[in-house]
C-alpha cells in the first residue's frame, strides 16, 4: 500500500509518502514540503498548494490519501487556511479517484507514539524510528505528513474490514412487517 500523507496548511504543507503493509517495515519513499509565500494573495497560495500536491500525486502514485482532519483551534484565521489546504488535497485526490482518510492529530500520535497527546518532538522521533531514517524530517510539518501516512497504513485494514460489516449487516437486514392490531 503506497500513501500520501498530508498535514494541510497554506504556509506550509508537509507532504510524505510511505509504503507498505501493516506488521512490516515501511519505507519512505519521499517527503516534503509544499511552501506558499505568506503575503500573496490566498487565491495564489491555494493555487500553488494544489500545483505541488499535483507533482506529488504524479510523481509518486498514490494508492490513498491520508489528511489530517481540522479541529477548532483558537486561532480562527489559522482553522481557515488549515481547511482551505485540506479542501485542495482532497479536490486533488478526488479528481484522480483516490481515496482520502482523514485522521485527527491524536489518532496519528495514538498510532504513532503509543499516546494520542505526544509532543511534535515524539511524533518525529517514532517517525525517524519507524522509517529508519538517520534523522527526523525536517520542519515537523513533513514529520507530521510521514506520520499521518503511517497511521493509515496501520489502521486502513481494521477500518476497511469494520466498514464491510456494516455494509453486509445493512444488506442483511430484512424489513419487520409492521405489527398489525387487531380489533375485536
Amino acid at each position: 500500500m503506497r500513501v500520501l500523507g498530508v498535514d494541510p496548511g497554506l504556509t506550509r504543507c508537509g507532504v510524505g509518502v510511505v509504503e507498505g503493509v501493516p506488521g512490516r517495515p515501511l519505507t519512505m519513499v519521499g517527503v516534503g514540503v509544499v511552501r506558499t509565500p505568506a503575503d500573496a494573495e490566498l487565491s495564489r497560495r491555494l493555487l500553488a498548494v494544489e500545483a505541488g500536491i499535483e507533482e506529488w500525486l504524479d510523481t509518486h502514485r498514490p494508492e490513498y490519501v491520508a489528511i489530517e482532519r481540522v479541529f477548532s483551534q483558537h486561532n480562527v484565521r489559522t482553522v481557515m487556511g488549515t481547511a482551505q489546504a485540506s479542501a485542495v488535497a482532497m479536490l486533488c485526490a478526488a479528481r484522480r479517484g483516490l481515496p482520502v482518510a482523514l485522521h485527527t492529530p491524536s489518532e496519528v500520535k495514538a498510532a504513532v507514539t503509543g499516546s494520542g497527546r505526544a509532543d511534535k518532538a515524539q511524533v518525529g522521533a517514532m517517525v525517524t524510528r519507524l522509517l529508519r531514517l538517520a534523522a527526523p524530517p525536517k520542519p515537523a510539518d513533513a514529520a507530521d505528513a510521514l506520520a499521518l501516512a503511517i497511521c493509515h497504513i496501520w489502521r486502513a485494514p481494521a477500518t476497511n474490514r469494520l466498514q464491510e460489516a456494516h455494509a453486509r449487516a445493512r444488506s442483511a437486514a430484512r424489513p419487520v412487517p409492521p405489527v398489525r392490531k387487531v380489533v375485536r
